[in-house]
């Protein structure tokens, strides 16, 4: 047990008033209703959202993402120090910084913990291939040595990339320890995963933006319950059962507003929806095809199917929503209410020859299914015909790895930290996008070294995008979740936090 002499020392560091002091020596709990058991609490693993929402409350990395999804410190004292030549980050770390486990975090654990996230994590995989050695520079530096110039390194050490314990790391964990504001108490599966207050978190400076600022244990106790349905979920934040609930239907907005217990929340700019496009086999493989698709559609007729409502999606062709550090209108092309001639013109060009093109789409996600009937219908108004095959998602993403099985899949994606690590980009994804002009502009992006000439470099990935034509982004969509009437300072965001939040009284 902490001293009372210790706990006002760490407050003292963290820089924490007296009143916040108190606020954060409440007893309140916080029951947030998610949409399932998580499969596990190693993010490194298996980087779901449900993991992620649950884990950052207990782990932290070094960078995360500010409310323009721009890396910023959070365990790193500051911005790297980057070498001329791109190749060489220095990553200074927060000194008085400790564990759960009463140890203080140094060098050694960042190297141990991003070593094993450079061995399972996908991305992390992807930055090992340029890692050409990553050492410790005194007990609070890291040095990455890299072979070639990667712009995205600070945005994917800003997700999942956690850092533990040395002492603590394995293949499989068996301790999930960090430096998080709450600690892991216990985990029932399918019953609850209960998160306690971590009395000696030293939290970063700043104001609260997005992930990135001040963090503030005020709860005492944080549950998450598993409620894989949604109705359940509803019923449960409007009786009070519940405290927070994730994922909630768009149709029970005005009932959980009418209720008296509970607050609708709206997260604009949640995700967006594409139409994915087959570039390895089949009759997609032709551009002026991919680009009549683009022509055909009309994203606001597709998006209104979808969501009903006009407070639950909006109309952008950017590939990152206005705000971010990364829209731009730039090379924007074939989007907005359809051109049935231009998409006519193309098809006339491509020598189609009336092969139905076999559009994959799932009643599991129903705005998929909407918005696919929608675009079935542009689609064959401009000349195409078209196969509208409706599976379960479990057989769609089975079916989307073979490329003799499908022409376009519908998806949607949340807006990741980095534009590089849009899922599209990379060539192995399903549509196998490949090209020299989005390797020539993708190599431009990873070689900037600041944001002015990240932005241009992305400018022309954006451009080269839509001249390619390997999916059709359809348009954003806004989440809805729900929170008590007298819970204080929730924030919303992609991956749901709550420190900082205060519970009902």
């Amino acid at each position: 047990m902490k001293s009372a002499f210790l706990l006002a020392t760490l407050a003292a560091l963290a820089g924490t008033s007296g009143l916040a002091l108190a606020q954060a020596q409440g007893d309140g709990v916080l029951t947030v209703a998610t949409i399932g058991e998580p499969p596990t609490l190693d993010v490194m693993q298996t980087a779901t959202d449900i993991v992620l929402t649950i884990d950052q409350h207990i782990f932290e990395t070094l960078y995360t993402y500010d409310a323009q999804w721009k890396s910023v410190p959070l365990l790193a004292a500051s911005m790297p120090e980057i070498s001329e030549d791109g190749l060489t980050y220095r990553i200074p770390i927060r000194e008085g910084v400790k564990f759960h486990d009463g140890s203080d975090l140094d060098s050694r654990d960042v190297t141990a913990s991003l070593k094993r996230w450079m061995a399972l994590y996908p991305k992390g995989k992807q930055v090992a291939t340029i890692v050409e050695s990553l050492t410790e520079d005194g007990d609070h530096a890291v040095v990455f040595k890299l072979k070639s110039r990667y712009a995205p390194l600070l945005a994917t050490l800003s997700q999942a990339s956690v850092i533990m314990p040395s002492e603590k790391i394995a293949d499989t964990l068996t301790e999930f320890v960090g430096t998080g504001p709450y600690v892991l108490k216990e985990r029932k599966p399918d019953q609850y995963t209960q998160l306690v207050r971590f009395d000696g978190y030293k939290s970063p400076e700043g104001e609260p933006s997005n992930y990135a600022g001040k963090r503030e244990a005020i709860a005492k106790e944080i549950r998450f319950v598993p409620v894989p349905d949604a109705n359940t979920r509803v019923e449960g934040l409007i009786s009070g059962q519940f405290d927070f609930a994730d994922s909630l239907p768009v149709s029970t907005y005005e009932r959980i507003e009418a209720s008296g217990t509970a607050k609708p929340v709206i997260f604009e700019n949640s995700g967006w929806v594409s139409l994915n496009m087959n570039m390895k086999e089949g009759l997609l493989t032709k551009k002026p095809l991919r680009q009549a698709v683009q022509a055909a559609l009309n994203a606001s007729d597709m998006m209104l199917a979808a969501f009903s409502d006009e407070r639950f999606f909006s109309i952008d062709g950017s590939f990152f929503p206005k705000g971010s550090a990364w829209y731009t209108e730039a090379g924007v092309a074939r989007y907005g209410e359809g051109d049935p001639e231009a998409a006519a013109k193309l098809l006339a060009e491509a020598g189609y020859d009336g092969t139905p093109i076999r559009l994959l789409t799932s009643r599991q996600y129903e705005f998929h299914y909407k918005l696919g009937e929608v675009a079935k219908a542009y689609l064959e108004a401009a000349g195409f015909k078209v196969d509208m095959q409706v599976v379960d998602w479990a057989t769609l993403t089975t079916r989307r790895g073979d490329p003799k099985e499908w022409d376009i899949f519908i998806t949607h994606s949340n807006f990741p930290g980095d534009p590089t690590t849009i899922n599209t980009i990379t060539d192995t994804y399903p549509g196998w996008y490949v090209s020299q002009q989005k390797a020539t502009a993708v190599k431009a992006y990873m070689d900037a070294l600041d944001d002015t000439a990240k932005a241009k470099a992305w400018e022309g990935i954006q451009t080269v995008i839509y001249d390619d034509a390997p999916l059709y982004k359809v348009g954003n969509f806004n989440g809805l979740t729900g929170v008590g009437a007298s819970v204080g300072g929730y924030t919303p965001t992609y991956w749901p936090h709550f420190w900082n939040v205060t519970p009902k009284k």
